[in-house]
């Protein structure tokens, strides 16, 4: 009775929720310990933490303008295609499906799982079983909301947003009265240069940048903005700050309260920043973070499944996925789809292992996408874009992100490796398989599932 299609249904607000539900996640709660040890000294990291957030800051900008540049939802995927072409494109599909999208969602699933679990087991470690089986409940329960509902994916995201900013000043509050008792013994000798060992950079930098992804979460799902041209820049900017801001103030709470042999021991460090600082919060404190793991498993999946839709849609990706349910208006195959693989990276992976393993594609990617955007501007001199930035942000932002993929080969080459294998692997899928008709097998499994999940394509295209 009424076009199917995706609606309109974020506003400002659900923006900057997204933006801010997808950054503060788990990151923050683990990446501290990737960070220090990789960086040396508690003042080095502190200068890449802030390093990171200038860095995110460079390219939420750029995605800014990409997102008013390029009308059309995708992210990455959708900035590559338009911009460099369907190669690099199709290699970022890949590489997404099969390695940083899963890796992602079970690097933030394993922190859900163990920070929910971490109050009932303290001060002794969770079981890692028991961690994996609460981590898989919490991904499926996020996959089943937003099968259902793309209204109430947002509510929760928009209400998750306002536990992980209440959860940041849990910890920054007690930390800040600390040092201004002149509790600063923890940073005598910040920058000892002994401990800097300048080859493993590149891992702390793909440590805080983790804990800062999710700056380009609106470009993903721009079709289905409400006034894209202003929300999108505004949403950016207010919320890249305000995350840089509470960042530095909880790494700083953190150094105030643990020394630097406590950070690195802890397997939750805002769990054993609890401990010393605050006891009453003790259980408090670790189900906050667990939320806060919760909203970014549901920015990253009600993201990515438009990623999947669109590509679809272009028709790099088997057409089942660009349908949307002639109901609930999701995409529900889309969405459906990551389940398997972050099910078995949960079951078989390691969060730090993960978080290098997905890194080094996720920035080659995001690099070739700020790239595309210096093409794009000299390819069209002619588009004004109506939000614009300094050509030297996205020179900037390109060289950093493409110098630190390379250098990270000396950093851990065998995950880096795996990650690179990866990538190329996708060259014969293409070669092989996209340009070819599909079998006519393959047209009656699309047309039987398509029945069974009740979705159909989308009617009317709204950009």
């Amino acid at each position: 009775e009424e076009a199917v299609f995706l609606r309109k249904k974020i506003t400002l607000l659900r923006a900057f929720s997204l933006l801010i539900g997808s950054m503060v996640g788990s990151g923050i709660f683990i990446s501290p310990k990737g960070v220090l040890k990789n960086s040396g000294s508690v003042g080095f990291s502190l200068v890449v933490w802030f390093a990171c957030g200038l860095l995110s800051m460079f390219g939420a900008l750029c995605y800014a303008e990409l997102g008013t540049r390029i009308t059309k939802s995708g992210g990455h995927y959708i900035y590559i295609l338009e911009t460099l072409g369907p190669l690099p494109s199709f290699l970022f599909l890949w590489a997404e499906f099969f390695a940083i999208r899963p890796a992602n969602s079970a690097v933030v699933s394993l922190a859900f799982g163990r920070y929910m679990l971490e109050p009932f087991f303290a001060p002794c470690a969770a079981p890692v079983p028991a961690v994996k089986l609460v981590s898989l409940l919490g991904y499926y329960t996020v996959l089943t909301l937003n099968s259902w509902s793309v209204t109430w994916s947002a509510r929760l995201q928009t209400a998750l947003s306002v536990v992980k900013l209440l959860a940041l000043a849990l910890i920054i509050v007690p930390g800040m009265i600390l040092l201004a008792q002149g509790h600063t013994e923890n940073f005598q000798d910040a920058f000892d240069r002994q401990s800097l060992v300048l080859d493993k950079l590149p891992l702390a930098f793909y440590a805080g940048m983790f804990a800062y992804s999710g700056w380009f979460q609106t470009s993903f799902v721009r079709e289905e903005l409400i006034r894209p041209e202003r929300n999108i820049p505004l949403a950016v900017i207010v919320s890249v700050i305000t995350v840089i801001v509470g960042y530095m103030l909880t790494n700083v709470s953190y150094y105030t309260v643990l020394g630097t042999q406590d950070v690195l021991a802890s397997p939750a460090v805002a769990v054993s920043f609890v401990q010393r600082a605050f006891e009453s919060l003790i259980s408090v404190v670790p189900v906050l973070v667990a939320l806060s793991c919760f909203g970014t498993m549901n920015g990253g999946i009600f993201t990515f499944s438009r990623t999947l839709f669109v590509a679809s849609r272009e028709g790099q990706w088997p057409p089942l996925f660009s349908m949307i349910h002639i109901r609930r208006h999701t995409p529900l195959p889309a969405v459906m789809l990551m389940f398997p693989l972050v099910t078995a990276m949960v079951c078989v992976g390691d969060i730090y292992h993960l978080l290098n393993f997905f890194s080094f594609s996720r920035w080659l990617f995001i690099g070739l996408a700020t790239l595309g955007l210096i093409v794009h501007r000299h390819r069209h001199p002619e588009l004004h874009s109506p939000f614009q930035v300094p050509l030297f942000i996205p020179i900037s932002f390109t060289i950093i992100c493409l110098f630190t993929v390379a250098m990270s080969f000396y950093s851990d080459p065998v995950n880096i490796s795996i990650g690179c294998t990866m990538v190329l692997s996708g060259f014969p899928v293409y070669y092989l398989i996209i340009h070819r008709q599909m079998s006519s097998r393959c047209h009656y499994l699309t047309h039987k599932l398509q029945l069974l999940l009740e979705v159909v394509q989308q009617e009317i295209k709204t950009y």
